[in-house]
């Protein structure tokens, strides 16, 4: 009887720990967005990303990245623009407070390129994204560079604009530690 109880707890550690949230040490990150406004390059950032990196890139089948920004963290350096953009109108941050990025699969593109497929989720909209980076590593450091355009209107951001344009610029480069 002893012996079945230490397998079922064996067990139930090995199950809990496999599924448990790891999160990457990131030493440095940003996160960039770029879009027009009435003709003009609108640029802002989102800050405190969290993230758990999986990323062997030999062996690419079992790799993921699942990652997190907080979208209250919103900052185009026009404080009137970011209440805008944190209320229903965009972002929705006391409903939606994450943005949120899965991995589905990658490929290598030669070199330290490479394309991810990720389920992106902005508010309760969730799009499969062709993302290029390229990752780099340096003894215990890694870094992850890329950069995508998506269209606001897909995630419900703002409505129809004559003078918002419909893409969006999202540039992202992370340092972690490996």
């Amino acid at each position: 009887m002893m012996k079945k109880i230490y397998i079922a707890a064996i067990l139930a550690f090995l199950v809990t720990n496999s599924f448990a949230q790891v999160k990457t040490t990131i030493n440095k990150s940003a996160i960039t967005f770029k879009i027009k406004n009435m003709g003009i390059n609108c640029t802002g950032v989102f800050n405190g990303l969290q993230a758990d990196v999986q990323f062997k890139p030999a062996d690419l089948a079992s790799s993921s990245i699942i990652a997190s920004v907080e979208t209250a963290t919103i900052n185009t350096d026009n404080e009137m623009r970011d209440n805008h953009l944190k209320s229903a109108d965009y972002f929705d941050i006391t409903t939606y407070p994450k943005i949120t990025l899965k991995s589905v699969s990658f490929k290598h593109k030669g070199g330290d390129n490479y394309t991810g497929s990720f389920n992106v989720t902005i508010k309760d909209k969730t799009k499969l994204i062709e993302i290029p980076f390229t990752y780099t590593e340096t003894g215990i450091t890694a870094v992850f560079s890329g950069s995508f355009k998506i269209n606001r209107r897909d995630f419900g951001l703002g409505g129809n604009s004559m003078v918002l344009a419909d893409e969006a610029t999202v540039t992202v480069n992370t340092e972690i530690s490996k």
